[in-house]
């Protein structure tokens, strides 16, 4: 069941998607080699709580495993996905997707955001540039009248066009009082195919894009999902609300580029 959201709705879900992007922008200020991604789950954990939110990933159960045992997952280098934080400190030219949830005033927040570790390879980064402007691309086909076949086109072709793969199994959502609702927005597909994009409906956007084959595992943890083939992948993800005949980007990356500089 596809749920359509009031103006008012629309706010509340602007006002949890913003408290992301703070939390990101924190974060942006810790990431450097010799940093833990479990210091980067406090920080995120504590920078939630203390805004009045709470972070909806810990908890969330797993069909492989126990439920997720950290407030944001750290995805480092060929994870794709859902990476739990961990001890092991982040190593100069790594690269780390944090992906962060907020539950605020009843609604929810989701975004992503690929972070560089101190220098790292020009393919790698034309990798993260990719995949980030593979995002934006997505939400402006994100029209009424359009469908969400045309998200997924847009994404698809621009990736395949520069030679990345796109992660099948995994895909953007539905948004509100729920993380994840109807209808499921895959990075891939058709124009003109899929269910009718309307004004009230939020979706999250967010392309999974590979250095290499699309194929992913997931490891014995239940969570993590990686590239089979070990290449590095990069996850960019905003939040949007289709607003007044527009895509409306509720999640920001704002803050976060002002402290980590536009560098892709």
């Amino acid at each position: 069941m596809v749920y359509l959201k009031t103006e008012d709705e629309i706010e509340l879900l602007r006002q949890a998607n913003l408290l992301v992007g703070k939390t990101l922008a924190e974060i942006a200020r810790m990431i450097k080699p010799g940093v833990t991604t479990r210091q980067i789950d406090q920080l995120a954990d504590t920078f939630i709580r203390d805004n009045g939110a709470l972070p909806t990933f810990k908890g969330v159960p797993s069909p492989y495993g126990k439920p997720f045992p950290a407030s944001v997952c750290t995805s480092v280098n060929d994870q794709v996905v859902h990476g739990i934080p961990t001890d092991k400190p982040l190593e100069e030219g790594d690269i780390v997707s944090v992906d962060c949830g907020t539950l605020l005033n009843g609604f929810n927040g989701d975004s992503c955001y690929t972070f560089c570790v101190g220098e790292v390879k020009p393919e790698v980064k034309a990798l993260l540039k990719t995949t980030k402007e593979s995002l934006y691309l997505g939400i402006q086909a994100a029209l009424p009248g359009h469908r969400i076949g045309d998200i997924g086109y847009a994404v698809q072709s621009y990736c395949e066009s520069h030679g990345y793969g796109v992660v099948r199994e995994l895909c953007g959502h539905g948004i509100g009082r729920e993380m994840h609702e109807d209808p499921m927005v895959p990075n891939y597909g058709r124009r003109g195919n899929g269910m009718k994009i309307q004004n009230g409906l939020c979706i999250a956007i967010e392309p999974m894009i590979t250095m290499g084959s699309h194929e992913i595992g997931v490891l014995e943890d239940g969570w993590t999902v990686v590239t089979r083939d070990g290449q590095p992948a990069a996850h960019f993800e905003h939040t949007i609300a289709i607003h007044n005949g527009q895509p409306d980007i509720m999640s920001s990356f704002e803050e976060v580029e002002l402290v980590e500089g536009k560098l892709y």
